[in-house]
């Protein structure tokens, strides 16, 4: 769809934050919190930003932009070019990120990690729940939507910019496992292995993450050719080590959207009905991979001689 930037404003140091309308006043899709949408911009780069704004407002979107001085050019698009009045094309919402249900919630947020939280606090709050934020960030001045968090939720924020503070003590919060309480963790990936080192001793399932560029993945398992059987078209398609599976079924005819092809996004999520895939994504979690029963086209592979896929 085509959505109309309504407002941008400068929400931190190299943050803005945009809002967005459709262009008829038409109501927008509803959103749940954790979820994303894509920024199609006008020169044709495809970004994905977290929805933070209020989910129960049915006519605009909002999302935060952090200008990225090492990316390749969408974030510097977005904060040199567009301006209030201009359109974007937006794909989504989706998640892969839910707020599961939990007795109570423990938040942790890496600079522009907070986006996909802010949502996640609102919906504790509005139920009564027992939650907590841990917020770090370079400087207070680098840290979107601090004042507002703390007054709005008070003792229930700690706000640790680290030339105040130093880096954030995560042992204080993780050493003790706490059962019932659901950790959620989006930022930078130092701190995600940090804190997925420090929850290793928590329950099962205890924590769930986020992150924003694909993680570091081993060598694939296999490194000779399979085949991909399309149980709806009925073809069967050969794998090569030099090409990912996605363009393989696209070279077939098989329609598949996708938008990041790192592993991050989603888009490309399919059903898998026989075999065993080689998972090589940032967002299946360890018991969702164990199914084995979608895969990330985009990056995942084959474990065995034979996949059989939803297509």
């Amino acid at each position: 769809m085509t959505l109309e930037v309504s407002a941008k404003e400068d929400v931190a140091e190299g943050v803005v934050a945009l809002t967005l309308v459709h262009p008829t006043g038409a109501r927008l899709a509803d959103w749940t919190p954790g979820s994303h949408v894509e920024l199609v911009l006008p020169e044709g780069t495809v970004r994905h930003y977290s929805l933070c704004g209020n989910r129960w407002d049915a006519y605009t979107y909002r999302i935060a932009v952090l200008r990225e001085p090492q990316g390749h050019g969408g974030s510097a698009y977005v904060h040199d070019v567009l301006r209030a009045g201009d359109r974007v094309g937006v794909g989504g919402p989706r998640n892969h990120f839910p707020l599961v249900p939990s007795e109570r919630y423990l938040f942790i947020a890496g600079g522009i990690g907070i986006t996909p939280l802010l949502p996640m606090m609102h919906q504790a709050d509005l139920l009564g729940l027992e939650w907590q934020l841990l917020y770090g960030g370079r400087s207070r001045a680098a840290m979107a939507f601090h004042e507002e968090l703390s007054a709005a939720y008070g003792e229930r924020v700690r706000i640790v910019p680290q030339d105040e503070y130093g880096p954030l003590d995560l042992a204080s919060w993780l050493g003790t496992p706490r059962p019932g309480t659901r950790v959620y963790c989006c930022g930078p990936a130092p701190l995600l292995a940090a804190v997925e080192a420090d929850c290793s001793g928590w329950p099962r399932y205890s924590l769930r993450t986020e992150r924003f560029t694909a993680a570091d993945q081993a060598a694939p398992v296999r490194d000779t050719p399979f085949e991909v059987d399309l149980r709806r078209t009925g073809r069967t398609v050969t794998v090569t080590p030099d090409v990912s599976v996605l363009d393989a079924v696209r070279r077939a005819g098989a329609q598949v959207l996708s938008s990041c092809e790192q592993g991050t996004c989603g888009t490309c999520l399919t059903p898998v009905l026989q075999g065993l895939p080689d998972h090589r994504d940032s967002i299946l979690t360890g018991h969702q991979r164990a199914a084995n029963d979608c895969m990330f086209l985009c990056v995942s592979r084959s474990c065995g001689d034979r996949l059989v896929l939803d297509l």
